[in-house]
């Protein structure tokens, strides 16, 4: 058979499979970034938030593992999205390499490279079985700064009112659609953390899990506050237990 021949009966790999003559590195370690965003970091969308990332960990030269196919992305994941507008100093980033390379070494390399408004506080590492961040988020905490009249007492009272509802009905419409849901079953608890010189700082923890997550600026409109918060901030993110989450 002519060499021509061959190559015709050769089969072409289907679309978005990795080329026989270029395996792709295997995966040998994931480390589990823990870190804060503020300033400009928190105007920008989840997409902009993983393309920053992404930016980082190239500019720090630290050898991503990729997914295979034609075009091959760097295998780095979010826990949960940040809500653009809050800051955070608790979101989990989980990124896989293709060679190893010491937490402290991975930190030292990235904190010259990232934007501004963002810092690490701890790198660990994660099993390369261990479940992914974002089947493991359960809940998120957060601490809301909001102007108001309002007395500690009435604080109090409507607190107590909106955690006895055994369900609270909310429309949202956001691009022209509208969604229905019940409010209620996203709230954990809410607290008044203190009420004067014209400000209420309060603090939530709020489902966020795969049947919802929970809004502090929807919270705060269910307790009929003055004026939308000033300042959101999310305090922790809560994971499942990871031998719970195998077994779920």
């Amino acid at each position: 058979m002519s060499p021509a021949a061959a190559s015709i009966r050769t089969p072409l790999p289907p679309p978005g499979s990795a080329r026989p003559d270029r395996p792709m590195p295997e995966t040998v370690q994931r480390l589990q970034i823990t870190f804060g965003a503020d300033g400009p970091l928190r105007y920008i969308s989840h997409l902009d938030l993983m393309r920053a990332w992404e930016r980082a960990c190239k500019r720090a030269r630290l050898p991503l593992s990729h997914s295979q196919g034609f075009s091959p992305r760097p295998k780095i994941a979010l826990a949960a999205p940040l809500p653009v507008g809050v800051s955070s100093e608790c979101e989990l980033l989980d990124i896989r390499l293709d060679e190893r390379v010491g937490p402290r070494e991975a930190m030292d390399a990235l904190r010259p490279q990232l934007p501004q408004g963002g810092s690490i506080s701890e790198i660990a590492e994660l099993p390369l079985r261990h479940p992914s961040l974002q089947s493991l988020v359960r809940a998120a905490r957060y601490e809301i700064d909001a102007p108001s009249r309002r007395s500690t007492a009435e604080w109090e009272d409507a607190i107590e009112r909106l955690l006895a509802l055994d369900e609270l009905q909310w429309r949202q419409e956001r691009g022209g659609k509208v969604r229905e849901f019940d409010l209620r079953r996203l709230i954990h608890e809410v607290e008044l953390a203190g009420a004067d010189g014209g400000e209420a700082r309060l603090r939530m923890r709020l489902r966020n899990d795969e049947r919802g997550a929970g809004r502090p600026e929807h919270v705060l409109e269910a307790l009929g506050a003055d004026a939308p918060a000033g300042r959101i901030h999310r305090t922790a993110l809560e994971l499942k237990p990871v031998l719970a989450a195998a077994e779920a």
